[in-house]
């Protein structure tokens, strides 16, 4: 089932985050919160931010959901991979102000996502920033939730600060790397089980 997509305009945020809306309707949905019109001045020009939200339900637990997050071995085979390419190095020290560092090599190039854990509820939340490229000094914001639900449980990503012009992009890699943890959460090994 594809995604539904949903773009909206909002008034500037008056914090450094932006608050999204809460999530209406079906599971499984992206949503642009975002396409806020909020500027970062840089040299030659203002820049627009933007809020991406994607949900997504799986039929395991909250712990599960929230473990493959934390674990590196696990973590390694759908955060930032894609089908074809796992991370080549994958280093995560899960505590609040601990740091994460995953790159991958592909095509001769070499791609590094880092930031820092903001927050850790177990099982339930988990706030980080996060580096995005080609835009080094911007620090995004991701807000994983995780809810439980009678079967399994509801995930709630929500991307803050995305720059507007690759807002479409991210989103579409956000609604990728979640249908990666799916797939890796059906074939995961005891490690993971509850």
């Amino acid at each position: 089932m594809k995604p539904d997509i949903d773009a909206k305009r909002e008034s500037a945020p008056t914090g450094q985050w932006t608050r999204a809306p809460r999530v209406r309707g079906h599971m499984n949905r992206v949503e642009s919160l975002a396409l806020l019109p909020r500027y970062r001045e840089t040299r030659s020009e203002a820049k627009q931010f933007a809020a991406l939200r994607v949900t997504r339900r799986y039929g395991v637990s909250p712990r599960r959901v929230f473990g493959a997050w934390l674990d590196p071995e696990v973590a390694g085979r759908w955060l930032f991979a894609t089908a074809s390419q796992r991370m080549t190095r994958v280093e995560i020290d899960g505590r609040i102000g601990g740091s994460f560092r995953f790159v991958e090599r592909q095509a001769g190039e070499t791609n590094k996502y880092t930031g820092q854990y903001v927050e850790i509820v177990p099982d339930r939340r988990l706030v980080f920033t996060l580096s995005l490229k080609p835009y080094p000094n911007v620090i995004t914001r991701v807000t994983v939730a995780i809810s439980p639900l009678a079967k399994g449980c509801a995930l709630e990503l929500i991307h803050e600060n995305v720059p507007w012009e690759h807002a479409s992009y991210v989103e579409g890699r956000w609604t990728g790397i979640l249908y990666g943890l799916g797939v890796t959460l059906d074939s995961a090994s005891a490690k993971l089980q509850d």
